[in-house]
């Protein structure tokens, strides 16, 4: 039964799978907590210029002392602002402005290229970068409704096996990849988006199988205003960068690995999913999947 005046932590509790949520920062995702250091790390974010990936990411991983932080965004009068809010927080890190059009694959390539001219490779992606036209099927144009492909999908396949690719198959990298809730969950007049999230969740979990020395997760960061938030969630949108930017460092450390190629929500208690990691494992929660009873022995 819907409800006419929901509260602002539906959401919240609709998506709940730890006891205890969040809607702001906490001990355990705390980025100067010594335990969610990136030391000597090479960050690289996209979006960065504004949204989560400035307010939330920039900020967090700024606190977290990594050796360098790539900031990837199409105006670099803005990165050159953030830049400068970096080094406000700690003076000592470095920063990349890499100004790059994630729609063309040659922009996509000479970021990797100068990242790979700088610093040979980068330890962490943070793909934040998105877009959400939304319309229904019956109106939309179909050039605005693949736009959120090309932007969600293709542009984060591309980031990926840039990342990939200058990893390599020895050393640990972090992808993390910011979906939505939209993914699992069908509102009207959001197929594209919805669609292209979902790919984005399946592809964290491509990663996870062909790349044991990657932890990829696909990360729904709550409900945090930004200029990409729809008008019917703004009552709910009680959730702050901080929130979302502590959890994204805690699932750069070896802590997060066995979520990797799932699918998690900035609301849930990362102590509580740690403890039952064993049952997430074993029993294949937190992936993209069908319900029901499969496999033909249950016919014999």
């Amino acid at each position: 039964m819907a409800m006419e005046n929901p509260p602002d932590d539906f959401w919240v509790k609709k998506r709940q799978f730890t006891r205890t949520v969040y809607r702001d920062v906490y001990s355990a995702i705390d980025p100067t907590d010594p335990s969610n250091s990136q030391a000597g790390k090479i960050i690289v974010i996209t979006g960065a210029s504004k949204g989560l990936g400035r307010k939330a990411f920039v900020h967090s991983f700024a606190k977290a002392n990594p050796k360098a932080i790539v900031i990837v965004a199409r105006s670099s009068s803005a990165l050159e602002e953030v830049r400068d809010e970096i080094h406000a927080i700690n003076k000592d890190i470095q920063v990349l402005i890499v100004p790059t059009d994630l729609l063309i694959a040659e922009s996509i390539a000479a970021m990797w290229a100068k990242v790979k001219e700088t610093y040979g490779h980068a330890d962490v992606l943070i793909s934040n970068a998105g877009t959400c036209q939304t319309g229904p099927i019956s109106d939309i144009p179909v050039e605005k409704w693949w736009i959120n492909f090309e932007t969600n999908v293709r542009a984060a396949f591309l980031l990926t096996q840039g990342f990939a690719e200058l990893l390599g198959k020895e050393r640990k990298g972090s992808i993390v990849n910011i979906v939505s809730a939209a993914a699992v969950v069908v509102f009207p007049g959001m197929s594209s988006y919805s669609m292209s999230k979902l790919a984005a969740i399946q592809l964290q979990a491509c990663i996870a199988i062909e790349y044991p020395n990657i932890t990829a997760i696909a990360l729904h960061p709550g409900i945090v205003v930004t200029d990409m938030t729809l008008d019917y969630f703004i009552p709910f949108a009680k959730d702050t960068p901080a929130l979302v930017g502590g959890v994204g460092v805690w699932l750069s450390t070896e802590k997060s690995s066995f979520l990797s190629g799932k699918y998690i929500e900035s609301n849930w208690s990362v102590d509580e999913l740690s403890e039952r990691q064993n049952e997430i494992i074993q029993q294949g929660k937190l992936f993209v999947g069908l319900k029901g009873e499969f496999g033909s022995e249950q016919f014999a």
